[in-house]
């Protein structure tokens, strides 16, 4: 561990506190809570620390990955993390003082502007902790719009969306949080239909849903706003390259994880919240939003437009006290986008949807069957004839990600199969993949 604290250094500042010894300074704690003898190896020079941690890199076996569920594999092209490591945008993480802080402030305003853009919505904070915050965020914004009791969200969301939510909103008084089931794979709209009764504040579902299913938003939205109520979606944010995007059908609140623009997958984070709304809901809106003004010299400045934070404002008057900037996975995001611009996310976004849908073809022409007939983007769900769990674990000691066992969700979807493929994979990858399920078709 570095420190810039020379002995001489330690030495001033103890002397000028009154102690002799960084000892006697902590002499009144109690002896189990001083720092203790920590019995560690002789430190390495920076060439030897190298090759131990290349050792190590090495023991990694590459995975041949069909797992999604909410991180997937993308590729990213080495501008993003070349320009993300710029030092005026790097460095500076809240911007606090917006004069000191106007890389920072350029890289959020041109965040929001693309993410208006790519989800054809009016407005968008900056970034949220990942997904499943920013939905619950959403949720509470509509509580707060029509003060309505309950929030009825679908089966299809992703479980950890789910927990997050309630999570959220577990302390409301006389809130109700109702799940909508699915039938084939999707939201059951008539069941919807049956609770949007007058105290219903909102809906959320996602679209492709955890699934991988595409909802009939179009008809969703319909009965949502027939109802009183409010929409918001869950959405993938490459599908929006050819689906139908959330202003197109009306949603007023608009929500994603932005893992999938720029961002690797890290082990599983950190993730990137986005969120989006209609215009005349910004005031409920969390975080902040950016624009553009003009300094005393007439020339182009960035400031905090809206400050809906504790940060800024009282912490009673805030619409949140925990969103956060994640102000590095935004500029990644950003520069990405910026990277392959609208024709660009249409192209990568039809070899999403090619790849997944020739690993479909592929399997069912071995036998496999596919659970659900409906429309989907990325991800599809496999039937087996064992334990989704048994494939996993075979098919990893070949080194290959099988997919998402569904039986961690539900009991009764133990022998379902989540698999994931995106434009990283190619022919031969699916071919491999194939090969290596083959003793698991439904029904032998």
């Amino acid at each position: 561990m570095f420190t810039s604290n020379t002995p001489e250094n330690k030495k001033e500042m103890l002397a000028k506190i009154g102690v002799s010894s960084v000892s006697e300074l902590f002499a009144s704690l109690p002896e189990g809570l001083r720092y203790p003898v920590l019995n560690l190896p002789e430190a390495l020079t920076e060439a030897a620390l190298s090759r131990h941690v290349r050792e190590l890199a090495a023991k990694n076996k590459p995975l041949l990955n069909f797992i999604g569920a909410g991180c997937e594999e993308h590729f990213i092209p080495a501008a993003v993390n070349a320009l993300s490591s710029r030092g005026e945008f790097l460095t500076a993480y809240t911007p606090y003082q917006a004069e000191a802080s106007q890389g920072t402030l350029q890289t959020i305003y041109e965040f929001q502007s693309c993410i208006c853009e790519l989800f054809d919505m009016d407005v968008c904070s900056a970034s949220h902790y990942d997904g499943a915050t920013a939905l619950a965020e959403a949720c509470a914004a509509c509580l707060r719009i029509n003060g309505k009791s309950t929030v009825l969200y679908s089966a299809g969301l992703h479980p950890h969306y789910k927990t997050v939510l309630k999570t959220y909103l577990k302390h409301v008084p006389g809130l109700k949080l109702e799940e909508i089931p699915l039938k084939d794979g999707v939201t059951d709209v008539h069941a919807l239909k049956e609770k949007l009764t007058e105290q219903a504040s909102c809906f959320a579902a996602a679209t492709p849903n955890f699934l991988g299913q595409l909802e009939p938003m179009d008809e969703i939205s319909s009965a949502v706003h027939g109802a009183g109520a409010l929409l918001v979606s869950v959405v993938h944010p490459l599908s929006l390259g050819v689906l139908q995007t959330p202003g197109q059908y009306g949603a007023d609140f608009a929500v994603a994880e932005g893992q999938s623009l720029g961002n690797a997958m890290n082990f599983g984070g950190p993730g990137l919240g986005l969120f989006t709304c209609k215009k005349e809901y910004v005031r409920q809106m969390p975080g902040r939003i950016v624009g553009v003004a003009k300094d005393k010299d007439g020339q182009r400045a960035f400031v905090l437009t809206l400050q809906a934070r504790e940060q800024h404002i009282r912490r009673e008057r805030a619409a949140s006290n925990i969103c956060s900037n994640e102000a590095l996975c935004a500029l990644n995001a950003v520069i990405y986008l910026t990277l392959l611009g609208p024709q660009g996310i249409k192209e990568v976004a039809q070899l999403n949807l090619e790849r997944a849908h020739q690993l479909k073809d592929l399997l069912r022409a071995a036998g496999h069957k596919v659970e659900f007939e409906g429309p989907f983007f990325n991800e599809f769900v496999l039937r087996l004839n064992a334990p989704a769990k048994t494939a996993v674990k075979k098919l990893a000691k070949k080194g290959i990600g099988a997919g998402f066992d569904l039986g961690r969700v539900r009991k009764e979807w133990a022998d379902l199969l989540l698999v994931c493929a995106t434009e990283t994979k190619t022919k031969e990858d699916l071919c491999a993949y194939v090969n290596a399920l083959e003793g698991f078709v439904y029904g032998k």
